[in-house]
Formats: C-alpha cells, sequence, structure tokens
C-alpha cells in the first residue's frame, strides 16, 4: 500500500449516508455531516483491533473508502470524481462506550489505535461509476452489510464537492462514505472482511478482503484523566442495530414494576454505624426479633479482611435452557445492564441457584462495577477470573474460582427483582453486610434498631471480656444477672460523666 494511505493527512467520515442505516436508526438527515478520524488510527489488511478493558460495545462498519488523488478546492459535483485517485475498502470501527462522551465529534469512540483498517488493494477510481459501487462485510464467515452506491443519501461526487468548499482535499487524503445497515456489536475473537467491488462492471473490480481480528485489551481507562466509559440503551441499540438485536424491551414495551419501592443511599452515619458493627452481632440482634433466615449461606470473601455494606442491586439466573439462552443470553442481556446500572454504594447480589460450578461473573463485569463505585458483589455462585477480579480490588463473597463462562449452567433472566441467594430471600433496597463470618440481609425498616442495639451490645460485650480477663468467672457475668448488670449501669454512667465534665 502507498505511503499517503498509510499515514493519510485527513482521514474524513460521514456520519450517515445509506438509506438502509437512516432507516433502521429511524433520522434521514437533510444533507451530509461528518467527523474527523486520526491518522494514527489507520490500520492494515490483517491486523487486529482491541477491545479495551472495561467496555463492550465495540463496534464494525463496513465502508467504502475514497483516496484523494489531485488536490480539491471548490470544485463542482460534475468535476468532483476525477479528483479521486483509488477506492477501497475501510472498517470505520467505533466504541460506543465513549461516544456520548464527545457528542458527534466521535473523538475518542472514533479515534483508537486500529480504528480505520483500510486496503488491502486499490480499485482506480477512473474505471468505476461511482453510482454502482457495493460494500460487503462479513463476521466470522456470516454476511453482515450487503449494499450499493445507488442507495445513497448523498452521492459520492457530492460529498467531495461538499467538503471542497470548506477545505482543500489534498493528495492522499481519506474519505469513508458511510455503513449502510447490519453494522453490530464484535467481542474478542470475531473477525471482521470488509469488501468493496464493482459488480456491475465488465471487469473483475475488488478490494479484496479487508480482515481485522478483535482482541481483548487489559488495560481500563483511567477515571482521573478524562470520562470513563458510560452507555445507555439508546448506545446499545444503535451498537448493535436495533433494541431487539442489543436484548432491549421494545419502546412501546411497559416498563416492569419495581418490585419494592426505590431506596435511597444509605445516610454516611448509617454506613458507618454498619462498618463498625460485626455481622455476628447484628445477626444476634435480628434473631432476637424473630428474623432466622437472614443469613447468605456459603459465601466468602474474594479479598482477606473485606468488609462491605451497601443496598442490593439484585440478578437473577434461572436453569439453563438452549432456547432461553438464546433469547436472552445474547446481547445486552440482563446480567451487563446490572452491572451497567450499579450505583455507587449499591451492592449486585446475583441468585446463581447456590451452584458453584459455575463464573458468574468474571475481570471484566468486575471492572465495570469498580468504575461504576459498587460497594461489592455477593453470589451464591463462582467467579470467574478469580485472581484478576482479586487484583482489580472488588469485594466478591462467592463459592469460589471457577473457570466456567455463562451459558453453561443459567440465563440471565432479572434485574432488580427478589431473588434467593444462598438461602436468604432478598429484596431490591436491601441492606446486604458482609465480613470474615459471612453475609446477612437486614430489612431497611430494621436498619437503624438493629445496628444501635448492635453496637450497644459490643459495648457491653468489650466490658464483659474485660471483667473475664480480669479473672471473674463467666457464670453470672456473660449473660449479667442482676448485680454484674448494676455493676456494668454504674460503669456506664462513671464513663457518661467523665464524658460531661469534660
Amino acid at each position: 500500500m502507498s505511503a499517503p494511505i498509510d499515514r493519510p493527512g485527513k482521514i474524513i467520515a460521514i456520519h450517515l449516508n445509506y438509506r438502509s442505516r437512516a432507516d433502521q436508526r429511524g433520522r434521514t438527515p437533510a444533507s451530509p455531516s461528518y467527523f474527523f478520524k486520526p491518522s494514527s488510527s489507520v490500520a492494515g489488511t490483517d491486523g487486529v483491533v482491541e477491545r479495551p478493558a472495561g467496555t463492550e460495545l465495540l463496534a464494525f462498519e463496513g465502508e467504502i473508502a475514497l483516496i484523494i488523488g489531485t488536490a480539491a478546492h471548490r470544485v463542482s459535483v460534475e468535476d468532483a470524481w476525477a479528483h479521486v485517485a483509488w477506492v477501497t475498502a475501510s472498517n470505520d470501527l467505533g466504541l460506543y462506550d465513549l461516544r456520548a462522551n464527545d457528542k458527534g465529534s466521535n473523538v475518542r469512540s472514533k479515534g483508537g489505535d486500529g480504528y480505520t483498517p483500510i486496503g488491502p488493494d486499490l480499485i482506480p477510481a477512473s474505471e468505476v461509476d461511482p453510482a454502482e459501487l457495493r460494500v460487503r462485510a462479513w463476521v466470522n464467515g456470516d454476511l453482515r452489510q450487503d449494499d450499493e452506491t445507488s442507495g445513497l443519501l448523498f452521492p459520492l461526487p457530492q460529498l467531495i464537492a461538499d467538503l471542497s468548499q470548506h477545505f482543500t482535499l489534498e493528495p492522499g487524503d481519506v474519505i469513508l462514505t458511510g455503513t449502510p445497515a447490519g453494522s453490530s456489536v464484535i467481542v474478542p475473537g470475531d473477525v471482521v472482511v470488509v469488501e468493496v467491488d464493482a459488480p456491475h462492471s465488465a471487469k473483475t473490480l475488488t478490494s479484496g478482503g479487508l480482515r481485522t481480528t478483535v482482541t481483548q485489551g487489559t488495560v481500563p481507562f483511567d477515571g482521573a484523566l478524562g470520562s470513563l466509559p458510560a452507555v445507555d440503551d439508546l448506545q446499545r441499540a444503535e451498537a448493535w442495530g436495533s433494541r431487539e438485536e442489543a436484548g432491549l424491551p421494545a419502546e412501546d414495551a411497559p416498563a416492569a414494576p419495581a418490585e419494592t419501592p426505590a431506596t435511597p443511599a444509605l445516610d454516611p452515619q448509617l454506613r458507618a454505624k454498619l462498618i463498625a458493627a460485626p455481622t455476628a452481632g447484628l445477626s444476634a440482634q435480628l434473631r432476637k426479633r424473630g428474623l432466622h433466615a437472614c443469613f447468605i449461606d456459603g459465601v466468602s470473601a474474594n479479598l482477606p479482611g473485606a468488609k462491605i455494606v451497601g443496598t442490593a442491586k439484585t440478578l437473577r439466573f434461572v436453569p439453563a435452557r438452549e432456547d432461553l439462552f438464546k433469547t436472552h443470553g445474547g446481547g445486552y442481556n440482563a446480567q451487563k445492564r446490572c452491572f451497567d446500572a450499579v450505583d455507587e454504594g449499591e451492592i449486585i447480589v446475583i441468585e446463581a441457584r447456590g451452584d458453584a460450578t459455575t463464573g458468574t461473573l468474571g475481570d471484566i463485569l468486575a471492572l465495570r462495577a469498580k468504575a461504576r463505585r459498587a460497594a461489592g458483589v455477593v453470589t451464591d455462585g463462582g467467579v470467574r477470573d478469580f485472581a484478576a477480579v482479586a487484583e482489580i480490588g472488588l469485594p466478591v463473597f462467592s463459592q469460589g474460582a471457577h473457570p466456567s463462562v455463562l451459558g453453561r449452567k443459567h440465563v440471565p433472566w432479572d434485574v432488580d427483582v427478589t431473588i434467593a441467594c444462598g438461602g436468604a430471600t432478598v429484596q431490591p433496597g436491601d441492606i446486604i453486610v458482609g465480613d470474615g463470618d459471612g453475609v446477612i440481609v437486614i430489612p431497611p425498616s430494621l436498619v437503624e434498631e438493629v445496628v444501635d442495639a448492635t453496637l450497644a451490645q459490643e459495648d457491653e460485650d468489650a466490658w464483659i471480656a474485660e471483667q473475664i480477663e480480669a479473672g471473674h468467672p463467666v457464670d453470672g457475668l456473660f449473660p449479667m444477672n442482676v448485680a454484674w448488670r448494676a455493676k456494668y449501669d454504674a460503669a456506664r454512667q462513671a464513663v457518661a460523666g467523665v464524658g460531661t465534665s469534660a
């Protein structure tokens, strides 16, 4: 490939230009609009592109690329095509996780290294009719895009003439002319091939197959430097191509009602009390109030000494069934929606039916929860990438490590519903506390009463421990009889008096 294409002076891309794509998006622009891509984004044929750690919506876009041969400045539509030297294939890759951050400029979402593969072969522009070109794209051998320039909203010569009235197009500049319907999300391991040809020409004129393989990145974005990846249902639907492909309900479908009213974030003072209160003491106070099934059994922390406190955000898996996994396992499924929507201070609680032979989350979802400032995760299943999740620093209480991927035992089904986790019923907004003794669930209506009683009992137990260390027998002291209770009350009053006089 010639040097000007390896390092073009300018890469100009159009936002929306095929009728099929406009119909898919539900909007038709009155005139073309553009954005620039950095020359450092150019990659050649049979290359790789990295999906950054902590992201999910890398999408391919097969496009026809025009390479300028002679300078064009304020040229007419009739003369515009004469300034094009070559036609070839391109893949206008984009990361929708960053799309909203730069609005229409697409600086970061479309500017990544390797996000503009071009080639491999050049078709002489003088030998083709710009109205009779075709672009096709395959993912893992399946044809995903197939459209011709007869379906453009703005013909190719018009783009050149329009751009040239604003700035000079120079030799080697590249114009990406839009993508048809069929663009969608690609994941690590996928292979995309894009080809441009002239199917109605008497000669065989083709760009050859432009091949790009997706790999998984390991370095997340640093939020201290700039905005972090963030997606919503609009970005998901547009990245996948439709709400259905993204696993989202139809726009006119009523939202499922929440099973319980939304619970506000924990008050900082209440959170501080809960951090100071051990689960053993909290569970004892719950038992005194008749709640005996508040334990999430069988789970332990991935980080030694971890303590988690937060409100529950629930995720429910159902047993694996092939037809249900086909409709609910792919796309923007319930598992992804849960980790994308968790708020600061919330704890994701997962119903995995107590099956330790399942990987209910891995390092990518852990990164997402960490970026969202989740307080932790509790699952009665297993965890993939166990060491990597621990290294990320996200506290996770689980049944331990297991390498299985989603779909082996479960289908992600519901978010923010009442679930069963480790033998305990958990509702959205319930208070979750976990430490070395395990994880318990506290109804929000009881939490203030229970934590205050727990801390009071902790003070009492500490005083009792002092007496036992001083040589007093346990009998009558633990629990305290009337005499010892009177001594304890007197000691407390003495301490309070000292504090008051001070």
